[in-house]
């Protein structure tokens, strides 16, 4: 097991859910008042997030749908 899933919830609560969810992204998040809220920008916002959450060299890729044919892959710097 790499990551307990009772943990890995939490940090997807913190790092994604709270910021994030029922949120006006260019109005209510203080990361997107100077950055463009396109998907690319979403999925390094929750990258860079989860970085800080996770133990180091767990986090692999964060991949966000934006709809079934749009959808982005991070994988850090």
């Amino acid at each position: 097991m790499v990551i307990n899933l009772t943990d890995l919830k939490e940090y997807m609560q913190q790092a994604i859910m709270e910021p994030l969810d029922h949120k006006n992204l260019d109005k209510d998040v203080p990361y997107f008042a100077e950055v463009v809220s396109t998907t690319e920008n979403v999925a390094v916002f929750i990258w860079e997030n989860l970085k800080k959450l996770l133990p180091m060299g767990t986090l692999y890729k964060v991949k966000v749908y934006e709809t079934d044919q749009n959808i982005v892959v991070y994988k850090g710097e």
